[in-house]
């Protein structure tokens, strides 16, 4: 979204473990030649070592799952790799993965399920015949802390697969640091003593940081300066404690927040608002911090002042119950019988750019306008706006009550407070603004466009093009629109929910997220800690709660970001 705003190609701080923005510092120089070490051994030859295990591990975020990708990809041809990602498992489920993973067939010995024994019987003829023919055989488990202790030992006894000459099975464990001291208890000594190499991935050094952020715009497409100034670097080191993933959430944040504001430099304030946003708002105000505030209240005066022109600008996100008016409240809106779900509806697509082109054309010559004499002319009845509303979205509405007269089609009204311009661009579609000048009544204006610096409003006599900023001083965060929830869709979702909402949430995810493909034909898809987390992980890079729960916001924002929303918010050409 920000990447032609800073003059990047692609966005450069994604969470994905994605090789080429791989940042190889001395620790991670060290951790990958420890897994080469370990697999290949001093004769470069896969499997060399002579077995055993080999340990990876590292705190949330550092990396461990990106270098192991980068290992994968300088393995030897004639090395077979089974790769579990998953190691919530049994035994019996933990020998079935990697039978499926090295595509080994079972031969049963009886008609009922396959038992550990026929799943270790066809592992141990595979490892014989890949050595025959001068291939080895590697295992790969990521989040190994998950594994239970009967797993742990199965893993072991696989070790015991070997030849006369050498060990069938090369492991590598890779996990969080609680893995090493599950591996330091007595009853799993014997494990232990078979691991030939480890490593603990420690966070990166403030210059390392500096480094990474360079590193990763570099990759990203930038060609110019930096957008980060020396006091912000040193700000994301602090407040990322160098930890990359946490580093690419608040600089992805803080691009967003300086882009909204239409800046071309992040700063120190930008930081910190977007670390507030991304990690929440104890970690930009430590204790030892708040103690020395009680000494420097000019700073904080200076330090409030600016947060609260920030605010207006960049608040976070509150739901409030749906209630455009007293006679509306959360009811279905009607589509017109012409209107189908997707991005074009009624006229065609051409017709569709022909229209957008005369508006920019007709607003191209207009003035930025002050925003408070216009508020004589924005309805003060909340119904009347979403009168307004149902037209900008080319719904028929026959009754006074917008979000009643269709009640059997599928959009609905909502309402959500504490938004913020952001959010808006985010959520790219036309809305009502709440907006209020001093102790004045509240005024409804119907936002149907937005530039870099400047905002479209449609009002009785027609569109006005007003300044952002000006726009933040009027605005407290109240939104209102129409969204489209998906089939089956219901408040509150709990885990193990499946259905049309679900598989429509990952079918999302999956089109943002090409990291983590579905196979074809998999099981149905349900509600679970992996989906929901990765729920938190959109949720954080949008400025959501990251509460893992898919609501109203989270479905819109995901719609907006896919490209799957109906009606959009009109670009000014400004």
């Amino acid at each position: 979204m920000y990447s032609n705003h800073f003059g990047l190609k692609q966005d450069p701080f994604s969470i994905a473990p994605d090789p080429r923005y791989l940042f190889m510092s001395e620790r991670h120089r060290e951790a990958l030649a420890h897994l080469l070490y370990g697999v290949a051994g001093p004769g470069g030859r896969a499997g060399g070592s002579g077995g055993g295990f080999v340990l990876l591990t590292g705190d949330i975020g550092t990396g461990k799952t990106t270098i192991c990708r980068c290992f994968l990809e300088q393995i030897p041809e004639g090395c077979h790799v089974a790769y579990i990602f998953n190691p919530k498992l049994t035994v019996s489920e933990l020998l079935q993965s990697i039978c499926e993973e090295f595509h080994i067939a079972l031969e049963p010995s009886a008609p009922s399920l396959p038992t550990v024994k026929d799943h270790i019987d066809a592992l141990n003829k595979f490892l014989l015949h890949s050595h025959s023919a001068g291939q080895t055989s590697l295992l790969i488990i990521d989040e190994a802390q998950n594994l239970a202790p009967d797993v742990l030992e199965q893993l072991r006894l696989l070790t015991n697969l070997e030849t006369s000459e050498r060990k069938l099975l090369q492991i590598v464990l890779i996990g969080q640091p609680e893995l090493r001291h599950i591996l330091a208890r007595p009853e799993l000594e014997q494990l232990a003593q078979r691991v030939i190499a480890r490593f603990h991935l420690d966070a990166l050094t403030e210059a390392e940081s500096a480094q990474y952020i360079a590193h990763r715009l570099a990759v990203g497409g930038l060609a110019g300066p930096s957008p980060f100034d020396s006091k912000a670097l040193k700000r994301i080191h602090r407040l990322a404690r160098g930890v990359p993933r946490r580093i690419n959430l608040l600089c992805g944040r803080a691009l967003l927040g300086a882009w909204a504001n239409g800046q071309h430099r992040v700063d120190r304030v930008v930081v910190d608002k977007a670390a507030t946003e991304v990690f929440g708002p104890e970690v930009t105000a430590p204790a030892g911090e708040r103690r020395l505030t009680s000494y420097a209240l000019g700073t904080v005066l200076l330090l409030a002042v600016a947060g609260l022109c920030a605010s207006l600008l960049w608040p976070v996100q509150t739901p409030l119950p749906v209630s455009p008016a007293a006679s509306i409240k959360n009811s279905v809106l009607p589509a017109p019988p012409s209107q189908t779900p997707g991005p074009a509806t009624g006229a065609s697509g051409a017709q569709a750019a022909a229209s957008s082109s005369a508006s920019q054309t007709r607003l191209a010559g207009r003035p930025v306008e002050a925003l408070e004499p216009l508020l004589a002319q924005a309805p003060r009845e909340l119904g009347t706006a979403w009168r307004a509303l149902a037209k900008e979205w080319k719904l028929a509405t026959n009754t006074e009550d917008p979000c009643r007269s269709g009640s059997l089609q599928d959009l609905q009204c909502y309402r959500a407070g504490n938004l913020s311009l952001l959010q808006l661009r985010q959520l790219n579609r036309p809305g009502i603004l709440t907006l209020q000048a001093g102790n004045g009544p509240a005024t409804y204006a119907l936002l149907v466009g937005m530039g870099e610096q400047t905002a479209l409003l449609r009002m009785s006599d027609g569109l006005h093009r007003v300044a952002l900023v000006a726009l933040g001083r009027l605005w407290r965060g109240d939104f209102a629109t129409f969204w489209r929830p998906p089939p089956s869709y219901r408040p509150e979702l709990s885990d193990g929910s499946a259905g049309p909402a679900i598989e429509h949430l990952a079918k999302q995810l999956d089109l943002l997220d090409t990291s983590t493909p579905r196979a074809p034909g998999s099981t149905p898809i349900i509600l679970n800690a992996a989906l929901r987390e990765r729920v938190r992980a959109f949720q954080r890079s949008q400025g959501l709660k990251p509460d893992g729960q898919p609501g109203p916001m989270t479905f819109m924002q995901l719609d907006s970001a896919a490209g799957t929303i109906e009606v959009r918010l009109q670009s000014d050409p400004r």
